[in-house]
């Protein structure tokens, strides 16, 4: 969590995609599971999604999600973005 500006639905958002499934104490399915992370793009991107909306939907009710895609923004650099409206 950030020090400071937690309250904004696109910050909480952020936090969540950030944070690892069994990473928060007494909150452990909180969060992306992490056998998603190393498996190849094309067979974990559905899984990903499907995963993306539970946490959003579960953890962050004043977001609804319209879409989710995830790409490469650079060599080794992977982001999630998620558009939604509050």
């Amino acid at each position: 969590m950030k020090a400071s500006g937690n309250a904004a639905p696109e910050t909480c958002v952020q936090n969540l995609l950030k944070t690892i499934r069994g990473e928060v104490p007494y909150e452990r399915i909180k969060g992306i599971d992490r056998t998603l992370i190393d498996r190849p793009s094309g067979t974990a991107a559905n899984d990903l999604a499907a995963d993306v909306e539970f946490v959003v939907e579960t953890y962050e009710p004043r977001v609804r999600l319209s879409s989710f895609r995830s790409g490469r923004a650079g060599r080794a650099d992977r982001r999630l973005r998620a558009a939604g409206q509050h």
